[in-house]
């Protein structure tokens, strides 16, 4: 993308997210340039993906473990487990809203961090982490709430862009764990992009065996990206941890 008129930095190594063993480094798309938001369609299609104002993708020496994944929207087909979820949260309300700055949102963000990852860096954040994490300056960023008789039990927060969305970052009440409300917030966001004739769903990076991403797999179908472009993620396609 540097030809296309956007400088592209890596990172130092850092500790990596998945693997305490590991070290990581990132490409990232000039954090100063006023292009981002024009750029960032493609971007996705890239394989890079938001945190906060900043536009990365992993680019490590030594690792290939996180790839690119996304939904292909017109041939998605929910299972009957995903059925299941869907039945058993008819009670539940989908609202879509700007994303901005919210109480409410901060503090069920501060319960599902301090139930799900406790001691991982993340479980004490303040509304600045919140912010520099999950909103953005220049991004069409929108919170879908789920709302059990009108209460916030569950928030994904998404980003818009003109031919596709991405899936930033999902966060729930852990009272209701048993309602899968992670599974529904994808559910929902497909439902979404059907509606706005939106052909992909970026969900991130999917890591094969890794316990956090096992949920991806039973999306099915989805693409995973490599170096020749996106192709059907499948157990020959996917690349050795």
């Amino acid at each position: 993308m540097a030809n296309d008129g956007i400088r592209l930095f890596r990172t130092l190594a850092h500790p990596c997210g998945y693997f305490s063993d590991r070290m990581a480094i990132n490409q990232v798309l000039d954090p100063e340039s006023p292009q981002l938001a024009q750029f960032y369609a493609r971007a996705l299609a890239h394989g890079f993906r938001r945190a906060g104002d900043a536009i990365y993708r992993p680019h490590c020496h030594t690792c290939n473990a996180c790839v690119p994944y996304r939904i292909p929207i017109a041939d998605f087909r929910t299972d009957r487990a995903q059925r299941r979820t869907l039945a058993r949260n008819q009670d539940i309300a989908v609202h879509w809203r700007t994303a901005e700055p919210c109480e409410e949102h901060f503090g069920l963000y501060r319960r599902y961090l301090a139930e799900r990852h406790t001691g991982g860096g993340m479980d004490h954040p303040s509304l600045d982490d919140y912010q520099r994490f999950l909103l953005s300056h220049w991004a069409n960023t929108w919170f879908m709430e789920l709302r059990l008789q009108g209460e916030l039990v569950g928030a994904a927060v998404t980003d818009i862009v003109a031919d596709a969305a991405s899936a930033v970052y999902t966060y729930f009440d852990p009272q209701h764990a048993k309602r899968s409300l992670g599974t529904l917030a994808i559910l929902k966001q497909i439902e979404h992009c059907r509606s706005l004739a939106l052909p992909h769903l970026y969900l991130g990076f999917w890591i094969e065996g890794h316990p956090k991403m096992h949920y991806k797999q039973n999306l099915k179908p989805g693409q995973i990206r490599d170096e020749s472009g996106w192709k059907a993620a499948d157990s020959e396609n996917t690349p050795p941890i």
